[in-house]
């Protein structure tokens, strides 16, 4: 699962970058030419709706999502292991949703053959076809997760539920940073 996310962030960022690079020319072409490229603002809502489902798939493999867990510290283990569970079954519940809402989408788009309201005037399809595929990355991870935490749970793994899929706790995020402080400094060297 770490490879997925790996590769996910990776196409993420390829994406964001070639995003940023198409916004800086358009800006510089209109600030010193007087001149536009056209449609910059289509491809970056076009990127941004493919790069979404990737962030999210790579923040939740890599649990940067964000927690609340004041009140889950008061719990039992196997309290806390439950609904640690629950919480990841809860997150290929919402990615199941999102991709329907995607898949019924692109249908529509399909049976209307609906085209961008811009210069370009895109068939949507295409654009969407992407988004689509993109889309399929969160629900597939989420729904991989699930299927452990459930079998953790059917175990009652308490700490090995726990381990995968609790919250991180300060000392692990400070151990993180440090970790990762080091692995710059070797590099500088």
């Amino acid at each position: 699962m770490q490879a997925y996310a790996r590769i996910l962030g990776i196409i993420f960022g390829v994406l964001m970058i070639l995003l940023s690079f198409a916004i800086t020319a358009e800006t510089l072409l209109r600030k010193f030419f007087s001149v536009t490229l056209g449609g910059i603002d289509e491809l970056g809502g076009y990127a941004i709706a493919v790069a979404a489902p990737l962030a999210f798939t790579v923040a939740l493999v890599h649990k940067s999502h964000i927690r609340i867990n004041q009140l889950t510290s008061l719990f039992s283990r196997p309290a806390q292991a439950t609904l640690d569970a629950l919480s990841v079954v809860a997150m290929a519940v919402l990615g199941g949703y999102f991709f329907y809402f995607t898949v019924q989408t692109v249908m529509d788009t399909f049976a209307y053959n609906s085209i961008a309201q811009t210069q370009w005037a895109t068939p949507l399809i295409y654009p969407q076809s992407v988004w689509l595929v993109a889309s399929a990355t969160f629900p597939i991870a989420a729904i991989i997760l699930a299927l452990q935490a459930l079998r953790l749970l059917a175990r009652r793994d308490w700490p090995a539920l726990s381990r995968r899929f609790g919250s991180v706790t300060a000392a692990e995020e400070l151990q993180a940073e440090l970790d990762d402080l080091k692995k710059r400094e070797g590099a500088v060297r």
